[in-house]
């Protein structure tokens, strides 16, 4: 389970994970965790590959999209989501398989997609634990408008429906198939000073 430290100090706080494992950085689309990955990482968006930072390896979905931006556009737009979904799990799956841990940020949190990431992380000899940056909807759309890419109001109903069933069951200490799940409110994440790996310091 992810173990939460504060700084000495500050107000901040440090999540540690153990040392194999998948962090998958999930809530709904516009809900700031691209932004949060910039901000740990050290990202500017332009990226159309992994980042290694460290022992760590960080996996946005935007970066398999910045990859394949302009290569596909004869095939129609739920081939080109398809490709995209694909890339980002073969890089996380060769990730994993490299022996480092993994941020990865995934905006799907259906059954299925966690399934899915689950059995890729207890393939490659990680657990897979879920970083969960809770906003309110009407907070979400913001951030999509803020961004300049806004889902489809069908496909945000069908995420926003998917992620308050997913946060009841983690609130009611059901994280499975996750190994373990981690709530942040927008203004928690704010505080997050860092992700890390390994054997956590004495608080």
């Amino acid at each position: 389970m992810a173990i939460v430290v504060p700084i000495a100090g500050k107000t901040a706080e440090t999540l540690w994970y153990p040392a194999a494992s998948l962090v998958m950085l999930t809530g709904l689309p516009g809900a700031g965790k691209s932004t949060l990955l910039r901000r740990l990482y050290g990202l500017d968006g332009a990226e159309v590959a992994p980042v290694v930072a460290g022992t760590v390896v960080v996996i946005d979905s935007a970066q398999s999209r910045a990859h394949w931006a302009g290569r596909l556009r004869w095939a129609p737009a739920r081939a080109r989501t398809g490709v995209v979904f694909v890339t980002h799990l073969w890089r996380i799956r060769g990730a994993l398989r490299g022996g480092r841990p993994v941020v990865a940020h995934n905006r799907g949190c259906g059954p299925i997609v966690l399934r899915v990431m689950a059995c890729l992380a207890r393939r490659n000899g990680a657990g897979l634990h879920l970083l969960m940056l809770d906003a309110h909807p009407e907070a979400a759309l913001v951030g999509q408008y803020a961004r300049g890419r806004v889902v489809a109001p069908a496909t945000f109903q069908r995420h926003s429906r998917r992620w308050t069933s997913l946060v009841a069951e983690v609130r009611a200490g059901r994280t499975a198939p996750a190994a373990s799940a981690h709530l942040l409110e927008r203004a928690t994440a704010d505080r997050l000073d860092g992700i890390c790996f390994g054997e956590a310091p004495a608080a």
